[in-house]
């Protein structure tokens, strides 16, 4: 179930969306990163880590969609780490008294009964600045960005020179925008921040898709770039994500590009 991807860095990905949950290993226990998706693959990776010793002393939610503020009770109750932004978000989003039912629509129909959703959201917000995960572990910086959603945050991990990219710099996802502001400069500017820590990269773990190593952040950022500013620009993007090079299974990102392209058009037109 885990794959290694660095010394103490290793990767478990769902079936259903790529999802890569990240661990990484520290003095005590294990930092774990989005974990996800399915109750049968959490319960998995809880069983693997217990087995082998293991414990969940932290978690961190890069972002508030549903598939990245997920736990569940095998994980343990070890403190959950987001940024203010972030927890501020999902705080609200729990106090509507029908969140669940909210959630639990917006979920794929193939896992829609098998995501399990009371632990959903329940993130300690980390002070507004704050740099680094406060664990016991290899230094990890907070690389917080205004693309995609709020309070999105990379995860430098900077004795291993990997960057955990939350829903970013996929290779099987193409740039999705925060509707809030001006989603196509906000996106910008997170890949500008991306770009400035990518001298310390030699690995990226996007939050959907296969990682990448040396060199592949770079290209990455530039492919995702291309494809905001053909967006901008109101060009067709030339993107391996989408059309017929999309990889199989994934032809469905084509639909989410070509509703992106609407709704930018009708900004652009308002």
């Amino acid at each position: 179930m885990l794959t290694q991807v660095a010394e103490g860095v290793l990767v478990h990905q769902s079936a259903l969306l790529e999802n890569n949950t990240v661990v990484v290993e520290g003095r005590d226990g294990v930092l774990l990163v989005d974990p996800g998706l399915t109750d049968g693959e959490m319960t998995c990776l809880a069983n693997d880590l217990s087995e082998s010793g293991r414990p969940v002393v932290a978690g961190f939610a890069t972002h508030p969609d549903w598939d990245h503020a997920l736990w569940h009770a095998g994980l343990g109750d070890a403190p959950r780490y987001g940024t203010a932004r972030c927890a501020e978000y999902l705080r609200d989003l729990r106090s509507n008294a029908d969140w669940k039912t909210g959630v639990a629509e917006g979920l794929p129909p193939e896992i829609a009964g098998e995501v399990p959703l009371d632990l959903f959201g329940l993130i300690d917000g980390l002070p507004a600045g704050t740099t680094r995960i406060p664990w016991d572990g290899p230094r990890i910086r907070i690389v917080e960005h205004p693309a995609h959603a709020p309070g999105h945050a990379a995860l430098l991990i900077e004795e291993r020179g990997v960057l955990v990219a939350g829903d970013m710099l996929s290779d099987v996802l193409v740039p999705m925008f925060d509707d809030d502001g001006d989603p196509i400069e906000g996106y910008l500017a997170g890949l500008q921040v991306l770009e400035d820590v990518a001298g310390d990269v030699d690995v990226v773990v996007p939050g959907h898709g296969s990682f990448g190593g040396a060199g592949e952040v770079r290209a990455r950022i530039d492919l995702d770039r291309a494809y905001v500013h053909a967006l901008r620009d109101g060009r067709t993007p030339d993107d391996p994500r989408i059309g017929p090079s999309a990889k199989p299974g994934w032809e469905w990102v084509s639909d989410l590009h070509a509703g992106q392209a609407r709704s930018l058009a009708r900004r652009r037109s308002s």
